[in-house]
């Protein structure tokens, strides 16, 4: 665990209009067609985007660091050369459909750490490093979070390099194709400690009024994929008792999800989000489904209870109903608790500065998930508008996202340690 000491002083705050004129005009890399981003990982835009950002830290004296799945490390240095350098970032990579602060607000928050440190000519004794990793989103290839986890040792660099898109695009040409491939050894770098800025994605912070989320843990995910097969058959001249109905199984399967994730109120949570149906037809019954059912909690016995009743439901109502049920495992990450030293960092930085604040579980996965298995991490949430994310018509105000930075500088300025 980090120590913590040298707080700055509660009158130094960020650049606020620097910050939101930066997350403008990264905005403008990638633009949707809703007024939010299409910036997907590994395309030219993607590229864009990241010679921008080199470019911006380079102004401000960093030295920009590469590695071999296209994670970008900007340092600035520190006192002591021998000091583990203080990590803070996020990614600038966007969902298809995506809004212009997921990520990005991480990665520029990190920046704007470094534009502030430098105009008031703070030294600290350890480095700090402004990260962007690659492909935090994981729409172009699955799964979400893909080069943190790599960094972190969750998943291996050749299994990411094989990983196809929906072209049968490869991870590591397209990483080479848009020349952001690095020669260093991908987990090689040790950190004091890791901090996340990010928008809640959530509805909490604004509707409780306040305007910092101290994220204490990170809920766990199951995803397991289910494939219940009946009999494909006319709708109109089948008889009801004779039909072995797919549909109407995995409806049925599904009202159990909800139940399960009630049971665990308030903090599980399940749903289907994805769902193929075949044929597929209008007039035809299905006679095969594929759905993944998404399951989360912060307590690991909590998820491992609703998976085991998960299976044994859509057993019983796949023999009740005559139908043939497979399961398979698909993807999934244990609940993260977050460095008590970092934590209280971020909440002490909060006070401080006398923004509201509450303690958070993040719903989501994120980089720090993978990062706090190999160092010291905690997180930062802003609030914004309706919860909404993953969607062009993301917001959040120019207050949030200075608030948000402000706490970051303060809690990665602390642990870096001023000096002089």
């Amino acid at each position: 665990m980090p120590s913590h000491r040298s707080a700055p002083g509660e009158n130094l705050r960020i650049n606020g209009a620097r910050l939101w004129n930066s997350l403008m005009e990264m905005a403008k890399i990638g633009p949707g067609v809703a007024g939010g981003n299409n910036r997907q990982t590994l395309t030219d835009e993607d590229s864009a985007g990241r010679h921008l950002f080199k470019d911006w830290c380079e102004a401000q004296g960093c030295s920009m660091g590469l590695d071999q799945m296209g994670n970008m490390f900007a340092r600035r240095e520190g006192t002591d050369p021998d000091a583990l350098p203080v990590y803070v970032g996020s990614h600038l990579d966007t969902q298809p459909t995506g809004g212009k602060y997921d990520g990005v607000l991480g990665v520029l928050a990190g920046l704007e750490v470094i534009r502030t440190l430098n105009d008031l000519g703070i030294k600290t004794k350890h480095p700090i490093v402004v990260t962007n990793w690659t492909n935090e989103e994981g729409t172009r290839y699955a799964p979400p979070m893909l080069s943190s986890g790599v960094f972190g040792g969750q998943h291996t660099q050749d299994w990411a390099y094989a990983l196809e898109d929906a072209d049968g695009l490869k991870f590591g040409d397209e990483l080479a194709r848009i020349g952001w491939r690095g020669d260093e050894e991908v987990g090689a770098r040790k950190m004091h400690a890791f901090f996340e800025l990010h928008i809640e994605q959530g509805p909490i912070l604004e509707a409780e009024g306040r305007e910092i989320g101290v994220v204490t843990h990170g809920q766990g995910l199951s995803w397991t994929q289910i494939t219940l097969t009946g009999r494909d058959s006319h709708t109109g001249s089948t008889p009801m008792p004779m039909r072995k109905d797919a549909g109407l199984g995995m409806a049925r399967v599904l009202e159990k999800v909800n139940e399960i994730a009630l049971s665990h109120a308030p903090h599980a949570v399940g749903a289907a989000g994805h769902i193929d149906v075949y044929p597929n037809s209008r007039n035809v019954i299905p006679g095969r489904v594929v759905f993944t059912v998404d399951l989360r909690s912060p307590d690991l016995a909590v998820i491992e209870d609703m998976e085991a009743r998960l299976k044994a439901e859509a057993r019983a109502i796949a023999d009740d109903m005559g139908l043939e049920v497979a399961f398979e495992k698909v993807g999934g990450f244990d609940p993260v608790t977050f460095d008590e030293g970092c934590v209280s960092a971020v909440r002490d930085a909060a006070e401080r500065l006398g923004y509201s604040h509450m303690n958070l579980i993040s719903g989501a996965g994120h980089d720090a998930c993978w990062i706090n298995g190999v160092a010291p991490t905690a997180m930062i949430m802003c609030p914004c508008v309706d919860g909404l994310s993953h969607n062009e018509a993301e917001e959040i105000s120019p207050e949030w996202a200075a608030a948000g930075t402000d706490v970051l500088f303060h809690a990665v300025v602390e642990t870096a340690e001023i000096v002089g």
